[in-house]
């Protein structure tokens, strides 16, 4: 494999102000997508600190990069086992997304995606974008499962990544969480950036970005608790960042804090974690749509041996 690609250099005076992501675009020829990706991962650094996608960059300021080596043959298409198709009309489709699978490629990243899912089993995506990232409006990630929309063509797009933008898609998510939330129904309203010495991982800190999540507990075990999740912003790993600032971890989310004996005595070897519900305004006249989703068996085998152990 080709080793990944370090560059060094002062913020140019032209940049001054400008996103991250459009910085990188700008100056590596890389699509935004790719550029977002990057700064996701941790690859880019400025004054010696990892720096999210939607930061500013200032002029003079020291930016280091690990670009992703040059591209080879593109990928095939891969069939994605499991993956549900909801929904299918000429402007989106909706999945039911299974757990191991990324919504589209991204450097570092072997494994199935959506849009290659998609891809080998016919869909034709009509969208702009770089080819990896082909309709791509929104993202889970890899071992979140549930609801996905894909938009297929440009109108689509364009809609869908608006509304997304302005927080007019319904997005509702369950989780199973350590412990009782206390309150059992509330809202966390916490900002959300790269944790300060964790590069991969993220945390509340207060120089981040405004994040907000809503629940409601829908039932209660002696260990744990199923919240009803409801995000009003989508900043990566915030249902995971914000239970876990609670003291709650999401079962099974060692990574964010989760006990692992009582992952292992549940049965689950992720975060537990499921996009139960989507809604949006369809772009073709603009009618509201719902989708649904049910559990997937490690989820719903985990849930069933807390309520027989109640």
């Amino acid at each position: 494999m080709t080793a990944s690609l370090h560059r060094e250099l002062p913020v140019p005076d032209g940049l001054e102000g400008q996103r991250v992501d459009q910085a990188l675009a700008r100056l590596f020829g890389l699509s935004r997508g790719a550029a977002a990706d990057l700064a996701d991962q941790g690859r880019v650094l400025v004054d010696g600190r990892a720096r999210g996608k939607g930061d500013r960059l200032t002029a003079g300021s020291w930016l280091e990069v690990e670009l992703p080596p040059p591209p080879g043959e593109p990928a095939p298409p891969r069939e994605v086992v499991g993956m549900g198709i909801v929904h299918d009309d000429d402007d989106v489709v909706v999945v039911d997304k299974p757990v191991g699978v990324a919504a589209h490629g991204s450097p570092g990243w072997d494994g199935p995606t959506v849009v290659g899912g998609l891809a080998a089993a016919g869909y034709r995506i009509s969208t702009s974008g770089a080819e990896e990232r082909r309709g791509i409006v929104h993202r889970l990630d890899a071992a979140t499962t549930g609801l996905m929309v894909v938009a297929k063509s440009e109108r689509a797009y364009t809609l869908l990544k608006q509304a997304f933008k302005e927080r007019t898609v319904d997005k509702g998510y369950h989780a199973l969480v350590q412990g009782h939330p206390d309150p059992s129904r509330g809202t966390i309203d916490a900002p959300i950036d790269r944790h300060p010495k964790h590069d991969w991982r993220f945390a509340v800190v207060s120089t981040g970005r405004p994040s907000v999540t809503h629940y409601d507990t829908l039932e209660a075990f002696p260990a744990a608790s199923l919240v009803d999740v409801k995000l009003e912003t989508g900043r990566t790993h915030q249902i995971r960042v914000h239970f876990s600032a609670m003291r709650h971890p999401l079962v099974g989310d060692m990574a964010y804090g989760a006990d692992p004996t009582l992952a292992a005595r549940l049965g689950v070897s992720r975060q537990w974690l499921h996009a139960m519900r989507l809604g949006f305004a369809h772009p073709a006249d603009g009618r509201w749509v719902e989708f649904a989703s049910t559990y997937p068996a490690d989820l719903a085998g985990a849930l069933g041996r807390l309520r027989d152990e109640s």
